[in-house]
């Protein structure tokens, strides 16, 4: 008998190993506690707005590479949409002034020293405030590195930062905001296109789960492992309540659940244990004609705006001051700078408010050092996710690169 490869969690990272074991020919079992998979990267029908929302709206870049060499496996790819350039629109709502950022598709960034590309009111020289970030080490936080003032930082660097990191970008981690700078802005304009996914379920995940349908792969939906049982180092069972599955000593595992379940599974495992929340907003109005695919709001509760065929929706990341806001209050005021924006009428459309609670961990320096590495101590199990140690924030390509390792450890 061949050996099995049992994935536990259906989510991105759990089903990035899958698709990849599965691809090189092993027997793979995936587990979910769950009735669905995706875990944070879902949609769903919203009664209240009838249309098929996403939970929250995930940006990938064309640099994310794992991320996207998935998604070809999938044949889904198809499914991402965005500008043919790196091209990143903003509006100050405070004074009302509009800029696009346009970054040149090489590595030199020839784009800063043109004023028609860059912020305005900013000299070349004025860019190099990102360079600190590069080398900084992973004990700094980004406001110990760098200067967080200046147009540069306000309009490009803090909502750059806020998005990636999911945290106010002085308290953030320097090193994982590095890693960011590094994939970004200084690989030039090839890795920065942004991509939009038109249904996170119909790109990231119903594929997989089809894929891994044809390749003779098993997923167990509501198949929660309870217990893991542990011996000569390594797993020899799977305790899932009401059914225990013996493992054969060729066989492994992929443990690829939240961060705050993974304790009560491995006793002792370090894992990130602050979080941090993102708030999404859904619109049912048909944007303008000429509206981009996203613009980056400053000076607003609003931070990015999406702009979707039937809809437009809106990310507000580090938002754990909004979680207790009265819904209906929050969406008024919410879609009261969506029309300023769109230049649309101020009456509330149907709308619906997503709130993630525990979205990302809080991407600090401490945190991060929690972050464990895909080996465990038991020579057949492995960790995936986007909290583990991928070098990158809380990301969509983390998780994927995450589930590509445990795929590569087993």
């Amino acid at each position: 008998m061949p050996r099995t490869i049992h994935v536990i969690g259906a989510g991105l990272a759990g089903l990035a190993a899958a698709v990849r074991l599965s691809g090189q020919g092993e027997r793979v079992v995936v587990h979910e506690a769950l009735q669905q998979a995706g875990g944070r990267c879902r949609s769903y029908y919203d009664a209240a707005t009838g249309l098929v929302i996403d939970n929250g709206n995930h940006l990938l870049l064309s640099g994310n590479r794992a991320a996207l060499s998935y998604l070809r496996t999938l044949g889904s790819d198809a499914g991402l949409v965005g500008p043919a350039s790196a091209d990143f629109p903003f509006i100050d709502l405070a004074s009302g002034e509009r800029w696009t950022v346009k970054i040149n598709d090489g590595r030199v960034p020839w784009w800063i020293f043109d004023a028609s590309r860059r912020i305005p009111g900013t000299t070349f020289s004025d860019y190099l405030t990102f360079a600190p970030l590069l080398w900084a080490s992973r004990e700094k936080t980004v406001g110990e590195v760098m200067s967080c003032g200046g147009p540069v930082y306000q309009r490009l660097g803090h909502p750059l930062l806020l998005a990636a990191l999911n945290i106010d970008p002085p308290q953030g981690s320097a090193a994982l905001a590095g890693a960011i700078v590094r994939e970004t802005l200084l690989a030039g304009g090839r890795a920065c296109r942004p991509l939009i996914a038109h249904g996170l379920t119909e790109v990231f995940v119903d594929p997989a789960l089809r894929l891994l349908k044809e390749r003779g792969s098993q997923v167990h939906f509501g198949h929660q492992l309870r217990a893991f049982g542990f011996g000569d180092g390594m797993v020899e069972a799977l305790d899932f309540g009401t059914e225990r599955v013996a493992l054969d000593p060729d066989d492994a595992v992929i443990l690829a659940v939240p961060p705050w379940i993974a304790p009560s599974l491995l006793p002792g495992v370090s894992v990130p244990s602050d979080y941090r929340a993102i708030v999404n907003a859904h619109f049912r109005n048909d944007p303008p004609a000429d509206f981009p695919r996203m613009i980056g709001v400053l000076n607003a509760t609003v931070e990015w705006i999406f702009a979707f065929s039937n809809r437009l929706s809106v990310t507000i990341s580090g938002a754990d001051r909004l979680l207790d806001a009265p819904r209906e209050e929050l969406a008024t005021t919410i879609w009261r700078e969506v029309a300023q924006v769109a230049g649309l009428p101020g009456d509330l459309p149907p709308w619906q408010i997503v709130r993630e609670r525990r979205a990302t961990f809080a991407a600090t320096p401490a945190e991060n050092a929690k972050r464990p590495a895909p080996k465990t101590a038991w020579r057949n199990l492995h960790l995936a996710g986007d909290w583990t140690n991928t070098g990158l924030p809380a990301t969509i390509e983390g998780a994927i690169r995450s589930g590509d390792r445990a795929a590569e450890l087993v």
